[in-house]
């Protein structure tokens, strides 16, 4: 395993990889999302290069020790699924398979809508694929729906705040150990964030004060996203979010397509998520006719790689060996 820097069209992108030396090997990708980094898969990065692939999980654009480009703009889903298609250039295939968890699902369910001919299975963790609807932009959306249910803000309307990261970068171990916590299934049912937020309370202060590094982060690995995103700040991973009125915008072309390459779909029967993506994961097999297995695990909460690393690497073995 190592990591190392490969410039692709544009960016600079930060690579944790094993498996490289065969060049027959094939090439899986792992996407993480919000607020991880390419280490969070490293035990998948272990068993799926000793099982014979050539791995790679990136630091995605804005994290960790790849480029941060600036503004909103920068950082549509084209340029997201952009960054994954020229990293399979730069690693010298032409055939992967992509594998996404939270806000990496996303870019990963893209990956396989856009590049048919290019990504040629994908499994999405924790995040179904959610198809573009023609009601108008999401926040807007989100706005209404929230109204109607009275259930207060989601957190994804408050991150559209231009400044809303300043909060987020006030204490970084605060903030990472509080979301990682609220997210997590070991944690009391009664203290996981739902994602809604009561008005004049942020994200942070609807998290216990008490908050703990959850059983399966070692101090050590934790040291790592804290250097991070101290390093890096929260600007532009929040620009993802900022960004999907603009992906809206961007993907109209793709309005009612479906994807259909062999997918797996796997999310924790405690993620909080399931809270307001529990519609998507319900009709996931409509968007995604060849979905091979949609799996829920018992008790597992929002970090599945890295809450149930064992599971994981069986389903994702299990998956890679069907192909």
């Amino acid at each position: 395993m190592r990591a190392r820097l490969i410039k692709t069209d544009g960016l600079v992108q930060q690579v944790l990889e094993a498996g490289f030396e065969d060049p027959n090997a094939p090439l899986v990708l792992l996407i993480h999302g919000f607020p991880e980094l390419g280490v969070s898969w490293r035990p998948q990065v272990q068993a799926l290069s000793q099982a014979g692939y050539h791995v790679a999980a990136p630091d995605m654009r804005g994290y960790g020790g790849t480029d941060k480009p600036e503004g909103v703009a920068a950082y549509s889903i084209l340029h997201l699924v952009g960054d994954i298609v020229d990293l399979v250039r730069a690693l010298g295939k032409t055939r992967c398979v992509v594998v996404g968890h939270d806000w990496g699902a996303p870019v990963a369910w893209h990956c396989a809508l856009l590049r048919p001919d290019l990504f040629t299975a994908v499994a999405g963790l924790s995040v179904p694929f959610q198809p573009r609807r023609p009601q108008g932009p999401p926040t807007t959306v989100m706005a209404i729906l929230s109204e109607r249910a009275g259930l207060g803000d989601l957190y994804i309307s408050r991150f559209q705040a231009a400044d809303a990261h300043r909060a987020l970068e006030s204490d970084p171990a605060t903030t990472l150990r509080k979301l990682f916590w609220a997210y997590d299934g070991a944690t009391p049912a009664s203290k996981r964030s739902t994602g809604f937020l009561a008005p004049g309370v942020d994200l942070l202060d609807s998290i216990d004060d008490g908050a703990t590094l959850p059983p399966w982060m070692s101090p050590e690995h934790f040291a790592e996203y804290v250097e991070a995103f101290t390093a890096g700040g929260f600007e532009a991973p929040l620009n993802w979010y900022r960004a999907i009125d603009l992906n809206w915008s961007l993907t109209a072309f793709a309005q009612d397509h479906r994807i259909s390459q062999p997918a797996l779909f796997v999310v924790g029967e405690d993620d909080p998520v399931r809270h307001y993506a529990g519609s998507a994961e319900a009709g996931l097999k409509d968007w995604v006719p060849n979905l091979t297995r949609s799996v829920v695990l018992p008790g597992a909460g929002h970090w599945l790689q890295q809450e149930r690393p064992d599971t994981v690497n069986g389903l994702l073995l299990g998956f890679l060996g069907e192909l």
